[in-house]
């Protein structure tokens, strides 16, 4: 989304509030905390999903200084107990969560708040609900991938880049999912010829540890959802190209913003029905009774533009399985 057109969404948004809301005067103000993983309030990509939020929010009648107050922190892919703590210690109605990392910590914050994850990978696996049917306890939301994901991207590389013999995975180390998703392409690796590196975002040294594995040739790169990789997208997108390595991506903006190729859910529909438990929590519902909703719908966009620039011999009939070409 353009940053023009967000403007004017949530512009327009913000306009429309008085005449959306159901609320009748004197209602109590309800309070929501929302922790995003992105950079900041001036990332594009997080503000598109802010915008999603709001004005789903705004649609179930939900307005602005009228009947909700949502506070934000934004951690720019950085642990940061002390902005969940602050959350916490403010005592909202709800909290929401994006990423594994936020929804462990506020785990341990709290049982008592709501907490509607999204973005989450394995939320079952990493111990956040009793069972997917029926989370059982104060979190329940919006799920990004499961860990078959993990082998579903390495296959789709493997097509685009046949000559692949090597595969270097970012991931973070402090989230289950993501090492789920890893030994998911571990496992799937064997049977395509592949090797697996594992590169911890966690430890820092992004750049020296890509350098380092794109020293040897026949290289491709896997980037997993995380706080870290999502924050520093820029910087992994201009690696990948300055080390020609074929790479598939998390999110849609990294292949519109020169990335080879994505494969995933729409982020911004999982924001949205994050949004639709929000309201139904605000309303009275209990999170323990909200099943998990997990993607139905995955979207393949190629860069050709990217693959052409760098040389990247993608065989032909590959762009034809995408939902969107870049060209």
């Amino acid at each position: 989304m353009k940053r023009r057109e967000l403007i004017t969404l949530l512009g327009g948004a913000a306009a429309a509030w008085p005449l959306a809301a159901r609320a009748q005067q004197g209602e109590r103000m309800r309070r929501v905390g929302v922790l995003m993983a992105n950079s900041a309030q001036t990332d594009p990509d997080g503000q598109a999903r802010v915008a999603a939020f709001l004005d789903t929010l705004l649609r179930l009648g939900w307005a602005g200084g009228r009947n909700i107050r949502i506070d934000y922190r934004w951690l720019a892919g950085k642990a940061d107990p002390a902005a969940a703590a602050e959350l916490v210690g403010s005592t909202p109605d709800v909290i929401v969560a994006q990423g594994n990392p936020a929804v462990a910590e506020f785990q341990r914050l709290t049982s008592a708040i709501p907490v509607v994850f999204i973005e989450v990978g394995d939320s079952l696996g990493s111990g956040f609900v009793a069972s997917t049917a029926r989370p059982g306890g104060n979190i329940t939301g919006f799920e990004f991938s499961q860990p078959s994901m993990g082998g579903k991207w390495l296959g789709l590389l493997k097509e685009a880049a046949p000559n692949m013999r090597r595969v270097a995975v970012l991931f973070g180390s402090d989230s289950a999912a993501n090492r789920a998703l890893l030994q998911a392409a571990e496992a799937v690796a064997p049977s395509l010829g592949v090797e697996v590196t594992a590169i911890d975002v966690r430890e820092g040294e992004i750049e020296r540890a890509i350098a380092t594995f794109a020293s040897q040739p026949d290289g491709g790169l896997i980037v997993i959802p995380h706080p870290s990789t999502i924050a520093n997208r820029a910087s992994i997108i201009i690696l990948a190209a300055r080390h020609r390595l074929p790479a598939v991506y998390p999110t849609r903006i990294f292949a519109t913003e020169g990335g080879l190729m994505f494969y995933g859910p729409d982020p911004i529909e999982l924001w949205r029905g994050g949004a639709t438990y929000v309201d139904r929590i605000l309303r009275g519902e209990k999170p323990s009774n909200l099943p998990v909703q997990a993607p139905t719908k995955f979207e393949l966009v190629v860069n050709l533009k990217t693959a052409k620039a760098l040389g990247f011999n993608i065989p032909p009939a590959f762009p034809l399985r995408a939902d969107e070409v870049i060209e």
